[in-house]
């Protein structure tokens, strides 16, 4: 089958699947996607308990389709530039250093207790793996992914400090996680030793590398859609830019993530302001939404198809994993966001609830099956990649749906606690 052909079958059936969301189910428009290509692969996997070749065709064709290299060498640059366009560039400053710390000390710290507490846990359902590869489980569970964040806090009705604090998170701590899984995988593989200046030189390249490769594409969109006033030519430039700039920097092992995210805030803020007319910036905005809005169908369609792949690998033994390591996970990402707001508190003002609404907004998703995938065999591919698709599901299916229910009620309490002249608000 041709990658024509395969394209034309995810996009037809992400099309079906977000005009039956639209029409009956009405629920936000990748969580609704995401749960009837759950359920369509559900149905060809009890189609093929009496008609096997059925299954066996559909098995067939989405292992065909390559989803790291889909997701990560493809869909995410357009993504995340796309996402980083529509934040506001002075929101992002008054939270910088919360979101410093969360990106950065809070994915390492997340990486280490999970892959602590699987280490000690696996044993238990007669699993026994090194601890690297518990670490890398760790590093790829870790970052929350910009994709899943962007699309179901646009609806959520969460206050604009709260938004900023994990939008920016997501947004940034997706490449320090990529950059802490490749370091983390160069170990396990033998193609590095452990070492500081490993580590320290990696991080320089990918990270400090991306920033840099990301403020010069910016500033170079911004000098070019300046000097110019023609809508469909300034389109095409940031197209081009985000294209090539990820091509560029995954040829010279830069991070394409974080470059996207800054030049898309740089183009999003000052190009918006001063390099574009107002033509430009409507047909602009309207574009990348489109861009957006697509790519998301397409992943999130995806991310349900793969249950075809791992279905008939799960048993109940891993779905009890699977279940307390959900569990495991949002209990390391609440102590990955502590730490930040307890080392910051003396110095700003948090909001009512911040941990519980840091906690559960931080959604996994696509970027996390992804790297799963990129997982060497011989690094329990197969019993992580089913952990991280369970982790992913729950997150984007029960917390992306209640995380507006969980903000509404801490609003509530805080409202009441604070009218309550008897009492201090927390």
């Amino acid at each position: 089958m041709t990658l024509f052909e395969l394209v034309a079958i995810i996009l037809v059936l992400a099309a079906g699947f977000g005009y039956l969301n639209a029409r009956y189910v009405k629920l936000p428009t990748t969580i609704g996607i995401m749960l009837l290509s759950l359920l369509f692969s559900l149905g060809l996997i009890l189609i093929g308990v009496f008609a096997p070749s059925v299954e066996k065709i559909a098995r067939d064709i989405v292992s065909q389709f390559d989803f790291e290299d889909a997701l990560l060498d493809v869909m995410l640059c357009y993504l995340l530039f796309a996402g980083a366009l529509h934040v506001d560039l002075s929101d992002l400053a008054k939270q910088k250093w919360v979101i410093a710390l969360m990106a950065t000390v809070g994915v390492v710290l997340s990486t280490l207790l999970i892959g602590t507490a699987t280490f000690y846990l696996l044993p238990l359902f007669g699993i026994e793996t090194k601890f690297i590869y518990c670490l890398l489980f760790g590093a790829l569970i870790s970052p929350t992914d910009p994709v899943a964040v962007l699309g179901i806090l646009k609806k959520a009705g969460v206050g604009k400090s709260l938004e900023t604090k994990i939008t920016g998170e997501s947004l940034f701590n997706d490449g320090v996680g990529v950059v802490v899984f490749l370091a983390l995988l160069g170990i396990a593989t033998g193609k590095y030793e452990f070492s500081a200046a490993y580590i320290g030189g990696l991080f320089a390249i990918e990270v400090l590398g991306g920033i840099a490769l990301g403020a010069g594409l910016g500033f170079l969109g911004f000098w070019l859609l300046k000097r110019i006033n023609n809508y469909q030519v300034e389109v095409l430039i940031t197209l081009a830019l985000v294209t090539g700039g990820y091509a560029f920097a995954s040829h010279f092992h830069l991070s394409g993530p974080l470059a996207m995210v800054l030049s898309g805030l740089m183009i999003g803020n000052h190009g918006r302001l001063l390099a574009m007319s107002d033509t430009t910036r409507e047909h602009l905005d309207l574009f990348w939404e489109l861009v957006d809005e697509i790519l998301n169908a397409l992943l999130f369609a995806l991310i349900g198809l793969e249950l075809i792949i791992i279905a008939n690998q799960f048993s109940i033994q891993t779905f009890a994993l699977g279940l307390i390591m959900i569990v495991m996970v949002l209990m390391s990402r609440a102590a990955a966001v502590s730490l930040p707001v307890i080392i910051l508190k003396p110095f700003r003002h948090f909001s009512d609830g911040a941990i519980k609404m840091l906690t559960w907004g931080g959604l996994r998703g696509g970027i996390s099956v992804a790297l799963a995938l990129a997982l060497p065999v011989e690094a329990e591919r197969g019993i992580f990649l089913k952990l991280t698709y369970m982790v992913v599901i729950f997150s984007i299916t029960v917390q992306g749906l209640t995380v507006s229910k969980l903000y509404r009620s801490i609003n509530r309490t805080g409202a009441a606690v604070t009218n309550d002249p008897g009492k201090q608000a927390p």
